[in-house]
């Protein structure tokens, strides 16, 4: 299954940068996030990006719109067996877990489709808007995602609740 989903994901984003090449360049060099993001790229070009918007933003809600009804299909049917089988403090313990996991999958879908959405039809957007979800796209995921998970832990919340609670 990994090796499926590096197949797709490379056969996905393989003609981005074809879609890119064809363009004549004609703006400042000078990209508005730290890292090559497709959408900042493409607004350098002087032609008609109206392919390239389409084909990325596409992708993307195809791959994650998959992906998501993948999860929530495996969701359903794990919750499906644990209430059927489990006591009510184990059907807690299961709760307890796919809500971690649906916060951890959502800290990262949620600033990737927006990220994407705002640099393709937010024209009329700030700038530090666009640069601020870049950077909360990049690294909020990876940073909250200890957090979620260590909540469960009860030892660890009480000690997370005691510093935001001073």
């Amino acid at each position: 299954m990994g090796l499926f989903f590096v197949l797709r994901s490379v056969a996905l984003n393989i003609p981005l940068p074809f879609l890119l090449k064809r363009f004549r360049y004609c703006r400042a060099n000078v990209l508005s996030h730290s890292y090559c993001l497709h959408q900042d790229v493409m607004k350098l070009a002087c032609s008609d990006i109206t392919v390239n918007s389409i084909y990325g933003l596409s992708i993307k809600l195809l791959a994650e719109g998959l992906d998501s009804l993948l999860i929530f299909l495996s969701y359903v049917m794990i919750l499906k067996t644990v209430l059927s089988v489990a006591s009510h403090m184990e059907c807690l313990r299961a709760l307890n877990t796919c809500v971690s996991h649906l916060c951890a999958v959502l800290l990262f879908y949620i600033p990737d489709i927006s990220l994407s959405v705002i640099h393709r039809f937010g024209n009329s957007s700030s700038p530090f808007l666009q640069i601020l979800l870049g950077y909360v796209y990049l690294l909020v995921p990876p940073l909250m995602n200890p957090i979620v998970y260590s909540l469960k832990s009860k030892h660890l919340r009480a000690r997370i609740m005691r510093v935001f609670i001073k």
